[in-house]
């Protein structure tokens, strides 16, 4: 899950709560607080609404964004089936992210929680009194301990690995859950567990396992309004939701409606932005952000192309070698097909130059490494160096450059340099074809649904083939490919690695070795390496934000040095493209859109329909 915010003590902003029959006698005065930080600030603790919020913004309108692929369910907490997109404006959290601070937490379903920093195994929450399901009933804490207790037991593997400190969930009252942790080491977790949607306990009971479009019972701001099966689902606002005066939700939820439209590709779902079909775009596709924006909506001046900036780090998008397939096992053929990937020249021919090669897997943030290992990154290298193989080592010692071409679209250096590592790793040719040291022909099939990525691979398989790999590019439908990429039956597959700006626990199913082997978790990759294993149980660890940036650095050069991915390109900050219709106070978040933030202007939107009709 990502994360808006990060665990900062707080100790200067909290007021003390009395001592309650439930806590030991011996045990140190408990602090009750209303806001949470994890090494980050709660500087909006005594705030009206938030700085990116506009309190007086009208209600009204519609949003519509598209999707891609098709559902079948409306529960994305199990492990089977497609969910819809959008479910969570379904459901309230017990507190909810600041959109301006690294991991920092603000009051929704719960009211405060009280923990003493002492002794961080447990943490209660105090569910507002007022917090009501759609049917009217209080939300309680025998709901959330079977939300958890479901997600824990029956829900989807990298989140049970996310969660995994929890030892037990304790109901104390109605409006007062415990959680105990299986120690007192891992902080962040006192805030990870108030960032799940909470289900009503009979729902649960009743449907949770289900694949079902009858979502389950919430309390959230939005209920599920018309379902077209596999084409569109939309969410109306609901007018007597409980929460709507809360701090954080102040000049929040503005739309009367949410819609999402599905398409099977990016060029179609282009296509029907045009027409209005839908009317907030995120641009992913650079040709389309360069020369895409001239047809006539927009030189009647009823399209906005904005280019937002944010703190966050760039996603890592990459081609991922399953480390669990024999031929990706030397470290030689993964840079090999690193070098075999000419960015140069795609980012030239295909993107217009709009694209960074990503350096980092937290590119663009404080968290990415930079340079040469520091002073105090090498105290924490030294030990585990020893762990790793001699060309990972070199790797991390020295200033990470990727390889470059001269983007003439031959990456002849790059073909030569990756040939060569083929050979030094016992790979051989015959009959113009490459052969792995066993024998075995050397074959790669890349797996891929849709139709967006084609045309970046393929030019990528043509130089596999100039070396002599038997590369085929597969595609398969929506349910076949998640499946497979479940079960990790591929050879490289096209992932993302979302961070936020305060990494911890999660990374865990991003790269520990016990993720490698759960089905449907997120280490794609399958890294089993002790050194990255070490790091990141430091930054889950981390006493304070310099640790947590030190630990990053670390980790960092770690997975870059394996060559585990193919880093193929991104952006820091988000292309949108919207019909006039929508605004934003002048200020946005620092860490996102914040679109939930928005509102319509109804003048505007009666334009742009009145535009539409003719």
């Amino acid at each position: 899950m990502i994360k808006n915010t990060t665990l900062k003590t707080i100790l200067l902003v909290a007021t003390l709560g009395a001592v309650a029959s439930w806590i030991p006698a011996s045990m140190a005065v408990p602090i009750t607080t209303t806001a949470l930080g994890h090494n980050s600030p709660t500087e909006y603790i005594d705030a009206p609404f938030m700085p990116y919020a506009n309190p007086n913004a009208p209600t009204g309108g519609t949003l519509s964004l598209d999707a891609r692929g098709t559902f079948n369910a409306a529960n994305k907490w199990m492990t089977t089936g497609v969910a819809m997109v959008g479910t969570d404006y379904l459901y309230d959290t017990l507190m909810t992210g600041s959109l301006n601070e690294a991991f920092t937490m603000y009051p929704q379903l719960a009211s405060k929680v009280t923990y003493d920093p002492d002794d961080t195994s447990w943490i209660i929450y105090h569910i507002n009194p007022a917090a009501r399901f759609w049917d009217g009933t209080p939300v309680t804490s025998h709901d959330v301990k079977a939300t958890y207790d479901a997600i824990l037991n029956k829900g989807p593997m990298y989140i049970r690995s996310y969660l995994g400190d929890i030892k037990d969930i304790q109901i104390i009252n109605k409006q007062q859950v415990k959680f105990v942790f299986a120690s007192a080491d891992n902080k962040e977790i006192l805030l990870t567990v108030g960032q799940f949607p909470v289900f009503a306990k009979s729902s649960i009971d009743a449907d949770f396992e289900k694949i079902t479009l009858t979502p389950l019972m919430g309390s959230g701001p939005y209920k599920l309004g018309r379902v077209d099966a596999g084409r569109s689902v939309s969410y109306v606002r609901d007018p007597n939701y409980w929460g709507r005066d809360l701090m954080v939700n102040r000049g929040r939820y503005n739309f009367d409606m949410i819609k999402f439209v599905y398409y099977q590709s990016d060029e179609i779902a282009f296509e029907g932005f045009k027409s209005g079909q839908y009317r907030f775009r995120p641009e992913n596709k650079a040709s389309n952000w360069a020369t895409g924006y001239n047809f006539p909506a927009v030189e009647a001046g009823l399209i906005n192309k904005e280019s937002i900036s944010s703190q966050n780090p760039v996603p890592m998008q990459g081609l991922v070698m399953n480390m669990r397939r024999p031929i990706f096992q030397d470290i030689r053929v993964r840079q090999a097909l690193t070098a075999a990937y000419d960015f140069e020249w795609m980012n030239k021919t295909l993107f217009h130059g709009q694209y960074e090669r990503l350096q980092s897997f937290f590119h663009g943030s404080e968290l990415a490494a930079t340079g040469m290992p520091t002073e105090a990154e090498m105290q924490v290298l030294s030990p585990l160096l020893a762990k790793l193989e001699p060309m990972q080592r070199q790797a991390v010692l020295t200033e990470w450059q990727l390889p470059t071409s001269d983007g003439s679209g031959f990456n002849r250096e790059g073909l030569l340099k990756a040939r060569q590592l083929l050979l030094d790793a016992g790979f051989y040719y015959n009959d113009m074809q490459l052969y792995q040291p066993d024998g075995k022909l050397a074959q790669i099939e890349i797996l891929m649904t849709g139709e967006t990525m084609g045309r970046v691979l393929l030019p990528y398989i043509r130089n596999l083939k100039r070396l002599g790999f038997d590369a085929t590019l597969r595609q398969v439908d929506g349910p076949q490919y998640y499946e497979r990429v479940r079960r990790f039956d591929y050879d490289m597959v096209v992932d993302v690695f979302a961070q936020s700006l305060s990494p911890g626990a999660e990374q865990v199913g991003f790269w520990g070795s016990a993720a490698a082997d759960e089905a449907g978790n997120h280490n794609t990759i399958g890294i089993k390496n002790p050194a990255i294993d070490s790091v990141i149980n430091k930054l889950g660890d981390a006493k304070n934000r310099n640790e947590i940036v030190l630990y990053t650095h670390v980790l960092d050069r770690l997975l870059r040095a394996g060559y585990y991915l193919v880093p193929l390109y991104g952006k820091s900050g988000i292309n949108v493209a919207y019909w006039n219709q929508y605004r934003h106070i002048e200020t946005l978040p620092s860490n996102a859109i914040g679109i939930d933030y928005w509102w319509t202007d109804k003048q505007a939107e009666a334009r742009v329909n009145q535009y539409l009709k003719h």
